[in-house]
């Protein structure tokens, strides 16, 4: 059986997303703006359900991630975060 979620999570990415945004002192709502005028259109809600670890992350969304936090994509999916 194909299995996509671990331990009930959608992504791995959440909390190292969290804490980045946190580090750089923004909102979800601020971090949802950078994202949008990137190109990527992403919502308050989206960044929400994301560090909730509830919603799907895609790679290009990822690449996204990694680059309004100026960071390797791969420390994105470092599931040791938390």
């Amino acid at each position: 059986m194909y299995k996509n979620k671990i331990d009930n999570m959608n992504n791995l990415s959440g909390i190292a997303i969290r804490n980045l945004r946190i580090e750089k002192g923004w909102s979800q709502r601020e971090l949802a703006d950078a994202l949008q005028l990137l190109g990527l259109d992403l919502d308050k809600n989206a960044i929400q359900r994301i560090e909730a670890r509830k919603r799907f992350v895609t790679d290009i969304e990822l690449t996204y991630f990694a680059k309004i936090f100026e960071v390797d994509y791969s420390v994105l999916l470092d599931s040791q975060t938390e």
